[in-house]
């Protein structure tokens, strides 16, 4: 089918050498958009040599639309970052976004956007990349604020109908009457989607006349409403189209397409496909194929399928008014404690350490996934990452607080390393809700300990002590000791970060017998590691000295690689001031092997810290600057300013050592800016130290003036020896 204006029109957008992100707006036409886009897209492929790139935003979807950060998230893995390496945070993903697009020529297909808002982040910017958005909205505000060109797309002309029907019936039929074509073309309103499915039904039933089918589908009465294409007489012709093919399956098929409407995930697996309509994978795959071959489901990808919005909407309507509200939830509680079920099998390699919940048993004949080792785990949770909020809220609307709750815990106990924790923190807020409704206090306790921990990794020191707080409280009233000692640890983590370095050693110096009572030993070590920093944060080098080697021999006997990793960056940073760095290289690089085999960008990120430092102070100042580097990367794409400025101020240092001071200048003043804007006190202080030092006299007086205010609160030996360094 040529779409022979349209195509020119996009033809003359795109002549040679003259393309600067223009967009483009498909609309109105509904199904037919896509197609269009991507044969067009298909044609122009030459004309961007680094290659296309392919966003189904899901806007007309039922569930939830694709957020601009996931599809950043996607665009940048398809560009070579890996996945640990992506921006937690929209302005960071676009920002890189652009400047990997910025010297590149690429077509970026929006497919499906509802708003200009949700388009706007994967613009491009500068460059010769093209993005062409296919809306069923006008986007007006696309085209106002972006300059973008609109294309609004009809229906296919009839001529084009016919040809479509024809091809798709070709080799199945005898030759039909044109007449009768386009009279079916008329009834399917020229819509591609629609006539895609009549011409599948007609190909399915060669033998039946042409005047039969129309007739059949012409009675066909429309069993629904509330979906909308353009024009009223397109919605009542896909209404009715769809309603025909449906009708025409058999009996098991038609159960599954309207059992997969209860699915909440944007596409779903064999596994979860086979749950929630009860059956094996072997017949879920036969009747998939069936869907697939009538244009009722997509294939995606080996055992993966998707539907189209409108048949996703279709599906859902038909499970409402064929299948009972009883049906219809036992539906959803299988494919709720499935995924439930897979998620904790994940969390045993994932986080290993911790505790599993009490989990209601799995049914049904497809038994949950289990993984054969740690990167089967991490990739199955990143795949199914986006499913996951449209789970929970599917289970919290449905009355499953439990589930719901469970759903959000045992999430974050198998959170893939690569995804930012800002991203569970809405889902956290939902499980909290629905916790709260969970008459058992273990639910809320559970919630709150993990909201505190991702509050922690978010720099939300504030939240992150409140959640803590009211864990700690419950966890006394009833008498919960393990979870007590979760808490202290985890609110001692939170004063270490924020340098309150009495109640740090007090939560861990409580924490640790605890654990050691309630026969925890790798948490107890865990704990002891944690004094260690904070003997290390004042400068009592010899008694971090001492914990460091007690916490490293546990965590090796027990066999805990993350604890041991940790011990070894400590023992790292304990030798370099002891005046030992071969000691203290052979740590880091042990340190850091355990973090790249566990795929961690997280402990890699901050353990290249302590990796420059040991390169600094041996005068290996290029290799030093990538570390520092690297780490800066990474902490930006994890989103964690404070730790980044931590590697802007190593890179200063390098900078100074090497006769570079106007670099370094720049370096330590983005650190300040960085340290002040969090509020941290003391490491703006370090910063502030270090420029006094670069700087002429009259600003170097203005800066030693400022750290002395800033380290008042604090009379540890490292703020005395700071102290004593600005001379003030």
């Amino acid at each position: 089918m040529n779409r022979t204006s349209e195509l020119a029109e996009l033809d003359a957008l795109v002549s040679e050498g003259t393309v600067v992100s223009l967009h483009v707006i498909a609309g109105t036409a509904g199904a037919g958009k896509t197609s269009l886009a991507l044969r067009w897209a298909h044609r122009v492929k030459e004309r961007f040599p680094d290659g296309q790139l392919f966003a189904n935003l899901r806007g007309y979807d039922p569930g939830e639309p694709v957020t601009a950060e996931q599809a950043l998230r996607g665009f940048l893995r398809a560009l070579g970052v890996p996945a640990a390496d992506v921006p937690g945070d929209v302005d960071g993903a676009a920002a890189l976004f652009r400047s990997l697009l910025a010297e590149r020529r690429v077509l970026v297909l929006l497919d499906n956007a509802a708003t200009a808002a949700q388009v706007r982040p994967l613009l491009p910017g500068g460059g010769e990349s093209l993005v062409l958005v296919t809306s069923r909205s006008r986007l007006s505000g696309l085209a106002v604020r972006d300059g973008a060109r609109r294309i609004t797309l009809g229906t296919l002309p009839e001529p084009e109908a016919v040809a479509l029907l024809q091809a798709v019936t070709s080799g199945y039929r005898s030759a039909d009457d044109l007449d009768q074509l386009a009279e079916l073309s008329r009834l399917c309103a020229r819509l591609p989607l629609a006539l895609r499915i009549a011409a599948e039904r007609a190909a399915s039933h060669p033998h039946m006349g042409l005047g039969e089918l129309i007739a059949d589908l012409r009675d066909e009465s429309a069993l629904w409403d509330a979906l909308s294409t353009g024009s009223e007489d397109e919605a009542e012709a896909v209404r009715t189209v769809f309603a025909w093919s449906y009708r025409a399956l058999p009996a098991p098929a038609a159960r599954l397409f309207r059992l997969l409407g209860i699915h909440p995930g944007a596409d779903f697996g064999l596994h979860s496909a086979a749950v929630v309509a009860d059956l094996n994978t072997g017949k879920a795959r036969q009747l998939l194929d069936d869907l697939v071959g009538t244009h009722l489901l997509e294939q995606t990808a080996p055992d993966r399928y998707q539907f189209h919005d409108l048949l996703r909407a279709y599906a859902t309507d038909q499970a409402r008014s064929e299948e009972s509200p009883e049906d219809r939830d036992a539906a959803l509680h299988r494919l709720l404690t499935w995924y439930l079920h897979t998620a904790d099998a994940a969390q045993g390699w994932i986080s290993p350490s911790e505790d599993h919940l009490r989990l209601p048993p799995a049914v049904g004949p497809v038994a949950p996934l289990t993984f054969a080792d740690y990167d089967a785990a991490a990739d199955w949770t990143e795949r199914e990452l986006p499913t996951y909020p449209r789970l929970v809220a599917a289970a919290a609307a449905a009355g499953h607080d439990r589930l719901a709750w469970q759903l959000v815990e045992t999430l974050w106990q198998a959170w893939p390393p690569s995804a930012p924790v800002t991203d569970w923190l809405n889902l956290g807020a939902t499980g909290l809700a629905s916790a709260e409704r969970d008459p058992d206090p273990l639910a809320r306790i559970r919630i709150l300990i993990s909201l505190g921990t991702a509050c922690r990794a978010a720099h939300r020191h504030a939240d992150g002590l409140r959640s803590l707080t009211t864990a700690l409280e419950l966890c006394r009233s009833t008498g919960n000791r393990l979870d007590e000692a979760h808490a202290l640890n985890l609110i001692g983590l939170i004063h270490l970060r924020t340098r309150e370095l009495d109640r740090a050693a007090s939560a861990f110096d409580t924490a640790a017998p605890l654990f050691r009572a309630e026969d925890r030993p790798r948490w107890a070590a865990t704990a002891v590691a944690n004094a260690a920093t904070t003997y290390l944060n004042t400068g009592r080098i010899a008694e971090a000295a001492t914990a460091t080697e007690q916490a490293l021999a546990a965590h090796r006997a027990l066999g805990n690689p993350r604890g041991a990793g940790n011990a070894l960056r400590m023992l790292a940073a304990i030798r370099l001031e002891e005046g030992n760095p071969v000691a203290a290289r052979k740590a880091i690089d042990d340190a850091l092997d355990i973090a790249l085999s566990l795929r961690d960008h997280t402990r890699e990120a901050y353990w290249l810290l302590t990796l420059g430092d040991v390169q600094r102070a041996t005068s290996a100042h290029g290799d030093a600057l990538a570390s520092f580097q690297r780490s800066a990367m990474l902490h930006r794409r994890l989103g964690d300013r404070g730790r980044e400025a931590l590697a802007w101020r190593g890179t200063a240092l390098v900078y100074a050592a090497t006769g570079r001071g106007e670099d370094a200048v720049g370096f330590l003043r983005q650190a300040v800016a960085a340290h002040r804007a969090l509020g941290d006190a003391w490491e703006e202080a370090v910063d502030l130290g270090h420029l006094a030092g670069l700087v002429a006299e009259g600003d170097a007086r203005a800066y030693r003036g400022r750290v002395v205010e800033l380290i008042a609160p604090y009379g540890d030996p490292r703020a005395e020896a700071l102290r004593g360094a600005v001379g003030e």
